[in-house]
């Protein structure tokens, strides 16, 4: 399991009331799910990745936040071996981008897995929109049809509608798990499973962490609420292996849209070493102290583990509070265990500053604000 490199005395009272209020909220589906995931849909899953792996040399994923972070970060940092290629799609508004993914796939055999809640959210509709024309140019609407997964909400919305009407293989976004918190999900594992992840590993490491990471999960989030209130308000995730500079970004989605409301909340970045010691290190050193660093302690080579040692030792000296999780495998197992403990301690962290873990408020502002822009044009 992972280890900690501190100890710090937490109110018990409070820290069950809060692990009761996450349990009980109508978003907090993920607490359980490694250990009572429907095996009905797992199956499902592992035949859906079985047939794309038979007929497509490329699999389009097109979704933006929790859509597409959290898979693409285990399969950067694991590179596992498969016949077809993960692209994805539809998480910025670029068309240049856009462009690069449909030359990438050409006129190789491809098909889709497009992941959206609600189905207009405009950066994977616009993408789909692109690929599933390239699809009906090459297939024709029957294949194409026989070529598109749809992983959205279970009822309605206009993705879920469009799948009914067209025919195509449907996996559900759970109604109590938001996207940030979906990597265990269909969200996620489809597209894992194509890329040759063993997802039976990955939820055997999360569901084996449901209760053997409450405590460290638990003492992590009071450490990092007490550097906030101390004014230490930006958090740098520090990692040595340069595969896992997705699993980063997903980090920063994860704390970044659960904790920053109402104007509180941690700032959360990353680096990794030692590439960016030769660039932020000097600021990381000698700059401001109004950070701590989070080192994602991999097993690794005896070279890097020296680096590590070595980073930990210069920053504690320079005046950073350094928390060190010692991840115990750098495998299915392992991010398994580190998706959930992070999960858990995103949520702990952000009820002990007041806020909803589970919603983004924010992230909606923007969009209010380009819909008036289109509107006006």
């Amino acid at each position: 399991m992972i280890k900690i490199n501190f100890n710090i005395e937490i109110d018990e009272k409070k820290t069950t009331e809060i692990l009761k209020d996450i349990a009980r909220d109508k978003m907090g589906g993920w607490m359980e799910l490694p250990k009572k995931y429907d095996m009905g849909e797992f199956a499902r899953i592992k035949e859906a990745a079985k047939k794309i792996n038979e007929e497509s040399e490329y699999l389009v994923c097109i979704g933006i936040g929790g859509s597409y972070l959290g898979h693409r970060a285990i399969i950067e940092a694991l590179r596992p071996q498969s016949g077809t290629k993960i692209v994805y799609a539809g998480n910025s508004l670029s068309k240049r981008e856009l462009d690069y993914a449909l030359e990438e796939v050409g006129d190789h055999d491809f098909s889709i897995n497009v992941i959206s809640k609600s189905g207009t959210t405009l950066e994977p509709a616009i993408a789909f929109g692109a690929f599933k024309e390239k699809l009906i140019e090459k297939y024709g609407s029957k294949e194409a049809a026989s070529r598109i997964y749809a992983t959205t909400d279970a009822k309605k919305g206009a993705l879920h509608d469009e799948a009914v009407a067209e025919g195509y293989t449907m996996f559900v976004v759970p109604e109590n798990i938001g996207g940030r918190y979906s990597v265990l999900t269909a969200v996620g594992l489809l597209p894992l499973a194509v890329a040759g992840v063993d997802i039976d590993k990955l939820l055997e490491g999360a569901a084996g962490a449901v209760e053997g990471v409450v405590e460290p999960a638990v003492k992590y989030a009071w450490m990092r609420y007490k550097l906030g209130k101390k004014g230490y308000d930006t958090e740098v995730f520090a990692s040595f292996e340069p595969s896992t500079m997705y699993f980063n970004e997903w980090l920063k989605q994860l704390f970044g849209e659960s904790e920053g409301k109402n104007k509180q909340g941690i700032f959360p970045a990353s680096v990794v070493y030692s590439t960016d010691l030769h660039s932020l290190g000097q600021f990381m050193q000698d700059g401001r102290r109004n950070l701590f660093e989070t080192i994602i302690d991999f097993p690794t080579d005896e070279l890097n583990a020296k680096a590590v040692q070595a980073v930990r030792l210069a920053h504690t000296e320079g005046g950073i509070p350094v928390l060190n999780m010692g991840v115990p495998s750098f495998d299915e197992k392992g991010f398994g265990e580190l998706i959930y403990f992070f999960e858990l301690a995103c949520a702990v962290s952000a009820k002990l500053f007041g806020v909803n873990p589970f919603d983004q408020p924010g992230v909606e502002n923007y969009k209010n604000e380009l819909k008036k822009i289109m509107a006006e044009e």
